[in-house]
């Protein structure tokens, strides 16, 4: 078998099993299959760009989960997808042809959508690549988009369905406009934002009157879309203006004054201006009076005609205006400074405007009531769990959702206006009218929202309203992995959807990942140049790097910090891997049999004992951490058996073994370290899969098996019994070496310069343990010689260390520097002093002895009994310190 490279080549395995994935249909499931299955829908990315660091940690997440189901003996499906994104694609198509000169309206609606088919197969392309670069275990035979034929059949059929049941309806709503895209938006796609402002006391004189009735307005822009004042009938302040008339400044028209229990009389003035085209809140006061109304905005943001002299403005110019005139005409009382939120666009940052518009509708109450339900009956579970009650928190506060948008991009509302008059809906495109037979008839124009078509996802990619064998087989899917803040836009929708078309929910589990930062906490944006591009990752660190960084910065909850020179630890990660990997097959001949041999039943190396204790304990804490979602936490399970337990302490304790025991123990050693080098690649691989891949084969480990995929999870515990204590000697044994070595740098010996130890024992059992690790402690600590006992008296020309139930001494040639030696001691003394004192304080605290459990209780005491022996060896040692 050919010796490992010094070095591990990232990029030619990142080439070679990229491929050999895709080639061999690993993760292509079989659908006749016997496995229990575990399907996972990826969230479909915008075609607006490429992938950021975001993307990359959802798809790590995803593929870690993934590969371990399948090293678990599931039949995976991760099905891989991408989104129209019709806002956000169509102002990005718009903008790159104003760049050419080529206005929209002037191109058309048919030769504008060929330009939008082609970006989205550009950056589509690019999307597929980059989930193919990170090496996501992705079912590529079942690629999906939000507009293909199927995907689009789904949309039909669900608006037929909803609006043949009374769930769709069209009507007359104030919604949320974007005066940049010209389009409205539903609640959810307006985000809010703080900002500083003013609030402006209007007069509004009395009809026959020398008063005035003072209202506050944020917006003075839309004084001329006022159609009433209302006033709260307890307030004995405009009591008896109600039944009057106030004129409305600037255009003069006169509007009641009502009385309205709605309005807030600690607010301005407690009176309320009522504005019914451009507010939700006055929009329905007007209901409630019978108030016409008037709307004063262009779709553009500019004002219109029944703005009056201010036509033509653009709204916040107009504001100015207003207020100007306002003061020109003495009507306007005071300005005082106001903070408050706005609404605005998600996708460009626009202030957005309530604006009354004919737009279609989805009823959601008798949605979101099913969605709510199996939520509280624990059919949905949340990771973290205070997710779910953002989510119970929206269901219970839900409203209509605006579906309609005034955009080309996206599927077309099949919706039909016959010139008879008659309104109908079909999935397929109609032949004729079915009212009067007529072929003059038109469909609406609009589209609808991008998330009409998001909220189907878990079922119209397996071929629904079609009874598939992929919807038999994959629906429900299991997990979903998302960001917080399209709890509302996708997750909540997609339950309902489910329940609705398919009386199930569409997954049991939703894990909410962080948001990615930059090193300083800030959230990563193109304006502040810290984003994090994972292909530029991958290229100069690798996936794997990319991939445990990701995963090993990310805690439950939290947003992790990232700079691009954070992936040095993946990278360092899967280097030491390799290393390990490469001494284990040079130290041993035979290494692909060795493993195959398995661990011997009965391990009489103590070594080997600890070691075989330590993965059994590690295998079994990461599968339950993995169960729980608690990835991060697996991860560093994992690192730190890899790192500290088998690379840092076994590899080194086992060559002591190799060289020195006798040919029994060797080929103990032999047998465990092949062992487990094996199973050790089985256990990363979800996490870093390609180096894992690399090794597996090339150290012979697959024999008949082409990919350590096909490999069992079930089949890593050893199944050892270890000594209950045997950590805790081991411990001892791995702070004696630390501890011997730090005295070792103090007496400034070389590195190949041996010399005695004297290890002093209060503790019978530890010295009989100690004393089975002999050869191994010489080996690490350089000693010439190593003389332990009980109780031994100290001897002269030494330098000190203490450890609980230890006292560590190196002889030294020279006469130790007194002066020096007592200053270090000093220093412990101190320092273990303090200890004791907060364990003592701590002891002695009445809460902590009433609501800590015994075993605690317990492990504090056994903590401060060591340290109070710890502070009488330090004494005893300063005492006869300097003879």
């Amino acid at each position: 078998m050919e010796i490992l490279s010094k070095q591990y080549d990232f990029a030619a395995a990142r080439t070679r099993w990229n491929l050999f994935w895709r080639e061999e249909k690993i993760f292509e499931p079989d659908l006749n299959t016997q496995k229990p299955v575990y399907s996972v829908i990826v969230p479909p990315p915008n075609v607006t760009s490429i992938l950021h660091i975001g993307h990359a940690l959802n798809a790590t997440l995803q593929d870690i989960l993934i590969r371990w189901k399948k090293l678990s003996g599931f039949e995976v499906e991760w099905l891989p997808g991408v989104d129209h994104a019709s806002i956000a694609t169509e102002v990005m198509v718009g903008r790159e042809l104003r760049k050419q000169g080529i206005n929209k309206q002037d191109l058309g609606r048919e030769k504008f959508l060929e330009h939008a088919w082609a970006w989205k197969n550009k950056y589509g392309d690019a999307i597929v690549n980059q989930f193919k670069e990170m090496g996501c275990g992705l079912d590529w035979s079942r690629l999906r988009f939000t507009m293909d034929p199927g995907a689009s059949r789904a949309v039909m059929e669900v608006f037929v369905r909803l609006y043949n049941k009374g769930l769709i309806y069209r009507g007359n709503y104030i919604i949320n406009w974007c005066p940049t895209d010209k389009t409205s938006l539903s609640d959810d796609e307006v985000e809010k934002k703080e900002e500083d402002s003013s609030l402006w006391y209007v007069r509004y004189p009395v009809e026959g009157s020398k008063e005035f009735i003072v209202v506050a307005t944020a917006r003075p822009e839309t004084i001329m879309g006022d159609t009433a004042i209302a006033v709260h009938p307890e307030n004995p302040r405009f009591k008896h203006l109600i039944g009057k008339k106030a004129i409305v400044p600037l255009v003069n028209r006169p509007v009641p004054i009502l009385a309205e229990t709605y309005v807030d009389l600690e607010f301005g003035t407690g009176a309320l201006k009522v504005t019914p085209a451009h507010d939700p809140n006055d929009f329905q006061l007007g209901q409630k009076h019978k108030l016409p109304t008037v709307n004063i905005l262009n779709p553009d943001g500019t004002l219109n005609a029944e703005a009056g002299p201010f036509a033509g403005q653009e709204r916040f110019e107009a504001r100015k205006q207003v207020v100007k005139g306002l003061e020109e005409k003495g009507l306007l009382e005071k300005t005082e400074p106001y903070h408050h939120s706005v609404g605005i666009c998600y996708r460009c940052n626009t202030v957005v405007e309530p604006y009354l518009s004919e737009q279609w509708f989805v009823k959601m109450q008798p949605l979101a009531l099913p969605a709510l339900k199996v939520y509280e009956e624990g059919k949905l579970c949340f990771h973290p769990p205070h997710w779910g009650s953002v989510y119970s928190h929206w269901l219970n506060n839900i409203r209509d959702w605006c579906i309609s948008r005034q955009l080309w991009w996206g599927h077309r509302i099949p919706v039909y206006y016959c010139d008879c008059g008659k309104t109908f809906v079909s999935v397929d495109t109609p032949k004729n009218c079915p009212k009067c037979k007529s072929t003059s008839f038109q469909q609406d124009e609009d589209v609808l929202d991008t998330w009409f078509s998001s909220w189907l996802w878990p079922f119209s990619t397996f071929g629904w309203p079609e009874k598939t064998r992929d919807l038999e087989l994959f629906y429900p899917t299991k997990s979903l992995f998302t960001a917080s803040e399209i709890i509302f836009l996708w997750v909540a929708r997609m339950v309902m959807a489910g329940l609705e078309f398919m009386g199930k929910e569409p997954f049991s589990d939703v894990y909410i990942h962080g948001t990615v930062r930059d090193s300083i906490g800030r959230r990563m944006s193109k304006s502040l140049g810290n984003g994090i591009d994972p292909l530029e990752i991958i290229d100069k660190f690798g996936p794997d790097a990319l991939r445990a960084t990701l995963v090993f910065a990310s805690p439950e909850g939290e947003d992790p910090k990232l700079s691009s020179n954070s992936f040095e630890q993946g990278r360092n990660f899967a280097n030491k891997l390799w290393n390990a990997a490469r001494f284990v097959q040079m130290s041993i001949p035979d290494l692909d049999k060795r493993a195959a041999e398995g661990t011997p039943n009965k391990v009489e190396n103590w070594a080997n004992h600890w070691m075989l204790g330590r993965w059994d304990t590690s295998v079994a804490k990461v599968t339950k951490e993995l169960e729980a979602f608690r990835f991060n936490a697996a991860a560093l399970t994992l690192y730190e058996l890899f790192w500290h337990d088998f690379a840092d302490w076994y590899l080194e304790l086992s060559k002591t073994s190799l060289r020195q025991s006798s040919e029994a123990e060797k080929a103990e050693t032999e047998r465990v370290l092949a062992s487990l080098l094996r199973r050790m690649l089985i256990f990363l691989h979800p996490f870093v899969p390609f180096v894992t891949e690399e090794l597996f084969a090339s150290l012979g480990f697959a024999g008949n098996l082409k990919s350590i995929t096909l490999e069992s999870w079930q089949k890593l515990t050893v199944g050892i019994k270890v000594e209950p204590d045997l950590e805790g000697k081991v411990d001892s044994f791995q702070q004696a070496v630390s501890a011997l070595r730090n005295l070792r740098s103090e007496a400034k010996l070389p590195p190949g310069q041996k010399t005695p130890f004297v290890l002093s024992f209060d503790e019978k059992g530890l010295l009989e343990f100690f004393q089975k690790t002999e050869p191994q402690l010489a080996d690490l600590i350089r000693a010439s010689d190593v003389k332990m006992g009980l109780n031994l008296p100290k001897p002269e020309r030494v330098r000190l260390s203490v450890l609980p139930h230890i006292q560590l001494y190196l002889i030294e040639e020279n006469k130790v520097d007194a002066a020096a030696e007592r200053q270090k001691l000093s220093a412990e003394l101190e320092r273990i002093s303090g200890l004791i004192t907060s364990a003592s304080t701590r002891l002695s605290d009445s809460q902590f002895l009433s609501k800590a459990p015994e075993a605690v209780r317990a492990k504090e005491k056994e903590k401060l009994s060591k340290l109070e022996g710890m502070k009488r060896e330090l004494e005893e040692s300063l005492k006869n310190l300097g003879i």
